[in-house]
């Protein structure tokens, strides 16, 4: 893969890209099948990603019609990539398993080793005979919802269809890697002021929160909203609070130290909770909830924005959800995708039904949804959170980081990409955008290394 990066490099044309012969293996981040069991007996704090993941050559997968060649230049580290490292909340290998009975296409998946990762920005090396949009030499970025069109509810919302899943969980070779296969619906334009690691980091976690917060699938923001958002600085977060600003709504975002408020406020944000240093206790033990700590949170919202918020934008699960149902306001909204705190989830539902309010799923984003936000990207209005970038073979480290919460906003990860910073094609653009804003996330995680080392 090396001699592709050169010509990538050195700016070869598409043609020139497409004559060069595809090789036989490539290197990748993987978990194997043997190792499923590793971690038995241990507490999720203590399973280590550093230990499952490997990195080393696989076997390059056959090319679907449907499907292109991508040189990945860089990728990320998202909550699944930890997921799939540490075997739980179960392994990933069933996923692959169930993949590989549906078709011959889907039996590629269904190996004794998984590749890691949902999010990729790359080159297209080679097109599958049914490829209409994409030419070889193209520069995208990939969106992780795997699906096919045999399912009727499909086309309505891809994301209903019964065989969805999430490229790189539910299926294997994932991003972290040289060398990927990816379906031509799952590729979107690279912005051209960014990046490799500044693309690569947006497309899951910025269209998951574009879905939830904006799409016609989910909360339904409207001008002049004031949007709660728990975990304001993380992966999913972070572009959560810049959707609200961009939509002429009051994000309150809710952070669990001063480091992460300040970026908040420099990010524009401008009511701010420190958890930290309001210390809540939404849970009083293991089984039983604070109704007192819920009415505390509500209490400062309330005297933050001067009201109950109209949306929350809620993701840890079973930690925040009690408060989250009772601190949205009467006819309100809690819009949840995720539960990274625990997935048996309690709330007060007279809180819930007593005051109208209303709780809303949501999972990804479709292929509609997922480029209109590339779309707010390219455009400038939303910058990537991209606030550290590691190398291939360090991957096992940044899921590590990723797993204990000692990251700000997303971990871009170098694959084919030799060093940071490659891959900008528009600088004047970059320059109107402005280089502060775009950097936001990442000059902010400098300085606080800085000031640890200096310390």
């Amino acid at each position: 893969m090396k001699q592709f990066a050169d010509a990538i490099a050195a700016g070869a044309s598409g043609p020139e890209l497409e004559a060069m012969p595809i090789p036989e293996s490539f290197r990748a981040a993987y978990v194997v099948r043997d190792e499923q069991t590793m971690f038995e007996g241990r507490a999720s704090a203590d399973k280590d990603p550093r230990e499952a993941t490997h990195i080393g050559e696989v076997a390059t997968p056959e090319l679907a019609p449907d499907e292109v060649y991508l040189a990945v230049m860089a990728s990320a580290i998202n909550f699944n990539t930890v997921w799939t490292s540490i075997f739980e909340p179960l392994p990933t290998f069933g996923f692959l398993d169930r993949l590989g009975r549906e078709s011959r296409w889907g039996a590629r998946h269904a190996l004794d080793y998984h590749v890691l990762g949902s999010d990729a920005s790359g080159v297209v090396l080679q097109c599958g005979s049914a490829v209409r949009n994409w030419r070889p030499g193209d520069r995208v970025v990939v969106h992780c919802n795997y699906v096919d069109d045999q399912d009727p509810a499909a086309h309505e919302d891809s994301m209903k269809a019964s065989n969805q899943r999430i490229w790189g969980f539910e299926s294997n070779f994932g991003g972290l890697a040289d060398l990927t296969i990816v379906k031509a619906n799952q590729l979107m334009p690279k912005p051209a002021h960014l990046s490799w690691e500044e693309a690569a980091v947006n497309a899951l976690c910025a269209a998951t929160s574009y879905r939830m917060l904006v799409g016609d699938n989910a909360a339904r923001m409207k001008q002049g909203d004031s949007v709660l958002v728990w975990g304001a600085t993380g992966g999913l977060g972070g572009y959560a609070c810049q959707l609200v600003l961009n939509g002429g709504g009051v994000p309150i975002g809710v952070v669990s130290s001063p480091d992460k408020a300040e970026l908040l406020g420099q990010l524009g944000v401008e009511h701010v909770i420190d958890r930290s240093a309001e210390g809540y206790r939404f849970w009083s033990d293991d089984h039983t909830q604070d109704e007192g700590e819920w009415r505390r949170f509500g209490k400062k919202v309330r005297g933050l924005i001067g009201d109950d918020p109209d949306i929350v934008f809620e993701h840890p699960g079973r930690s925040t959800m009690g408060a989250s149902v009772f601190a949205a306001k009467r006819g309100g909204t809690v819009v949840t995708c995720a539960a990274t705190s625990g997935y048996m989830i309690e709330y007060d539902n007279r809180h819930l039904w007593m005051k109208l309010k209303r709780i809303v799923s949501s999972h990804f984003a479709n292929y509609a949804e997922a480029w209109a936000m590339n779309r707010l990207i390219d455009q400038g209005r939303i910058q990537p959170i991209l606030s550290k970038t590691f190398t291939l073979d360090d991957t096992g480290l940044a899921a590590w980081q990723v797993h204990h919460n000692l990251h700000e906003g997303k971990l871009g990860v170098l694959c084919l990409a030799s060093e940071p910073g490659q891959g900008i094609t528009d600088p004047d653009k970059r320059e109107r955008i402005g280089e502060d804003r775009i950097t936001l996330f990442a000059r902010h995680a400098a300085s606080l290394e800085a000031a640890k080392g200096a310390a």
